[in-house]
């Protein structure tokens, strides 16, 4: 290839400019017209968006030879790539990350009931030409290089997981420049991701859920690749989609145990980074603003390698989880006095509600109820995550920081709903605080009490 280099003109591919692509049929008549966009793959290949079938694309498949024309919207320089064609997939991450992009493209258009994307056509760039343009003052920009240097260092002093998560997402915000943002772990087993960490928002929204596939944050978790849009769209909107997902169970609305989501109110851009950790999807990492293209190329790289960071932290900080030979539970005389707590549980969902006021559900909730069953039964304030593990009426995912992002999530809802803590108190092992009196009211799956 002679040239520039395909990874430094990625600017060109954001679709601020739209791209004109030539071709010409096997008696070598030219045509050419303007494609939505033109996605960066790798440093070797490009993708087209195929939408219909047209002259352009019969050219394409037919003699497997374009030329494209992408601008620099900073300096206007016009750089033209000869383009082989390889295959069409409809597919699979590529596809999936055009078909986000392409919505927002769309959307900020008004051209969403065009736009829609049936193919991803995978180019080999072949030579790229650089044209004269008018060169303009660049604008400042932080040094992402730099920023992720900074925050590897700042991760490594974390130990566990609520701390790294917390971590992380003061980074972007201090070295980044991104104000909200939020980290969410994966459950693979109920197909659903649920938020345990989040920075800007009014309401942390720690507990909300998201089901996999679905908004950039869904889509993410399911394809393991980022999904990055710079123009938002309704379809990739996780307020929409919550809608949709209550709407599919016939319900006018969520339901009281769903936990707000803490998102913008009318965000512009939108990236959701796959926290990938030996081979398996642990969560997302998730960053949005109200101004449209906030996060470019280089964004998207930076915040990729953090993301990676945070996910090999995530599965190393796993507590050491002691035998139960090791250490006894302790015993306390429960409190008779003080404030009185009535704890109900219902059995169909797990729910659990103090006082009529909603805490949490599913795993967390039935972590909570054998909690508060064992303080009230046995006088049992302090647990290890072991024991937890080992018992099967708690359903606990197979994987260990799946217990841990649990752990996290219940001891936050708590400090935001009630008096009742859980603090640590070791390695693997944490204390149940209750300033007060609890009263267990379990509602079986029929009703009855």
């Amino acid at each position: 290839m002679t040239g520039p280099v395909l990874d430094t003109i990625r600017d060109c591919f954001e679709g601020v400019v739209p791209a004109l692509l030539a071709t010409c049929d096997r008696n070598g008549v030219p045509n050419v017209s303007l494609i939505s966009q033109v996605h960066y793959v790798d440093p070797g290949r490009v993708a087209l968006t195929y939408q219909f079938f047209n002259k352009t694309r019969q050219n394409l498949t037919t003699t497997r030879i374009a030329a494209v024309s992408v601008f620099n919207p900073a300096d206007l320089i016009d750089y033209r790539l000869v383009l082989e064609y390889e295959e069409t997939q409809s597919a699979g991450p590529i596809f999936e990350s055009m078909k986000a992009k392409l919505a927002g493209l769309a959307s900020h258009s008004g051209m969403q009931d065009v736009f829609r994307l049936q193919g991803a056509d995978i180019c080999r760039v072949r030579s790229i030409t650089a044209m004269p343009g008018v060169a303009e003052p660049q604008p400042q920009v932080r040094n992402l290089l730099s920023g992720v240097r900074t925050t590897f260092g700042d991760l490594a002093k974390g130990s566990e997981l609520g701390e790294l998560c917390d971590c992380a997402l003061a980074c972007l915000r201090d070295y980044f420049g991104v104000g909200h943002a939020m980290v969410l772990m994966l459950d693979a087993a109920a197909g659903r991701l649920f938020t345990i960490a989040s920075i800007g928002y009014a309401m942390s929204g720690v507990g909300s859920e998201l089901a996999l596939g679905a908004g950039v944050v869904g889509v993410a978790a399911r394809e393991s690749v980022p999904i990055r849009i710079g123009h938002m769209t309704s379809e990739y909107s996780y307020r929409s989609t919550i809608r949709a997902q209550a709407r599919h169970r016939g319900l006018d609305s969520p339901p009281a145990t769903e936990i707000p989501y803490p998102g913008l109110p009318a965000p512009e851009s939108q990236i959701a980074l796959p926290l990938v950790a030996d081979g398996r999807v642990l969560g997302v990492l998730f960053a949005e603003s109200a101004e449209p293209m906030r996060f470019r190329y280089d964004d998207e790289d930076a915040l990729a390698l953090v993301a990676g960071r945070l996910a090999e932290l995530i599965l190393a900080s796993q507590p050491d989880e002691p035998s139960s030979t090791q250490h006894q539970p302790d015993r306390l005389a429960v409190a008779a006095t003080g404030q009185r707590v009535v704890v109900r549980h219902y059995q169909v969902d797990d729910s659990i509600f103090l006082d009529h006021d909603y805490l949490i559900r599913g795993v967390a909730g039935a972590i909570f109820w054998k909690l508060a069953c064992e303080y009230v039964r046995n006088g049992r304030g302090e647990f290890s995550n072991r024991e937890l593990r080992l018992d099967p009426a708690l359903r606990l995912p197979e994987y260990a920081e799946n217990l841990e992002a649990r752990l996290v999530l219940l001891q936050r809802r708590l400090c935001e709903r009630s008096t009742i803590r859980m603090e640590r108190c070791g390695r693997g092992r944490f204390r149940f605080v209750v300033p007060g009196t609890l009263v267990l009211d379990e509602v079986a799956a029929g009703g009855a009490r």
